[in-house]
Formats: structure tokens, C-alpha cells, sequence
């Protein structure tokens, strides 16, 4: 199981990223432009935060299936030491949980707001700030944090 949730979770969050590039692009524009909020716009919000939450959950089943997360919780003193079990063992989780939270809120925020430019520019910051919570907290292969493969195959 534990191959399997490795490669959906490196495949998904290219899904995620696209997603949330794109929102952010839309709402940019939207902002720039002063463009009415259309329901293309609050489906790219809507399923912006949809996807990210299930790369979420597939996150969380990973997590609880990881040797690196059962090596670190076995030993968290010694563990500490290691960077990259420290990574996967505590800031991966956090810094994403937190990116999570705050595309969440401002996903439903943005859907609450009344005027079309309020809407685009709490899209705008909200989902900026998430998306450099995930750049920061993905393993990119050039990380100094741990370096992981772009892509992962079975």
C-alpha cells in the first residue's frame, strides 16, 4: 500500500499545483481587470481547494504508513538529528496542514464575499500564501531540507 500512496501523492500534487496556479492566475486577472466573478472562477476555487484536500487525505494515510514517519516517532530524540526524517516526521505535515487550512479559509471566504472584487482578491492572497507554505514544505529534488524525484513510478 505504501508504494501505491507514494506514487498517487507525487502525482497529485501536480494537480494540485496546476490548480492552484491557476486560481491564483484567474484571480489576478479578475482583480486587474475588475472582471465580474464568474462561475468559472468559483468552480476553480471550489475545486482548487477539493483537490488539495484530498491529496490531504491520501497525505494522511501515507503519513500513517511511512517508515520514515515510524522511524521518527520511534526515536524523536535521536530522530531530530536526522533532517530528513525531522522533514517527513514533522515539517512536511505541519507546513502543509497549515497550507490546507489557509486555502480552506480563504476558499470559503471568497465564496461568502458579495462584490466580484472582493472575491478575486481574497482568492488572490489566501491561496498565494498557501501556495509558498507548499513550495516551501515539497520535497523538490533540489531541497535542502530532502530532495525527492519530480516525478515518482511505480
Amino acid at each position: 500500500m505504501y508504494p501505491t500512496l507514494l506514487v498517487l501523492h507525487s502525482l497529485f500534487r501536480w494537480l494540485v499545483l496546476a490548480c492552484l496556479l491557476y486560481s491564483i492566475y484567474r484571480a489576478a486577472v479578475g482583480l486587474i481587470r475588475n472582471r465580474p466573478f464568474a462561475k468559472t472562477d468559483n468552480a476553480f476555487r471550489h475545486w482548487t481547494a477539493t483537490v488539495a484536500h484530498i491529496q490531504l487525505m491520501i497525505g494522511i494515510l501515507l503519513y500513517t504508513q511511512s517508515p520514515f514517519v515510524k522511524s521518527f516517532w520511534r526515536h524523536p530524540q535521536t530522530a531530530f538529528q536526522d533532517l530528513n526524517l525531522t522533514f517527513y516526521g514533522l515539517f512536511h505535515l505541519l507546513l502543509m496542514l497549515v497550507a490546507i487550512v489557509l486555502l480552506t479559509i480563504g476558499s470559503a471566504m471568497a465564496k461568502r464575499k458579495t462584490a466580484d472584487r472582493q472575491k478575486f482578491q481574497t482568492m488572490l492572497i489566501w491561496f498565494s500564501i498557501a501556495l509558498v507554505l507548499i513550495f516551501v514544505a515539497i520535497p523538490w529534488p533540489f531541497s535542502p531540507l530532502s530532495g525527492r524525484p519530480y516525478l515518482r513510478t511505480f
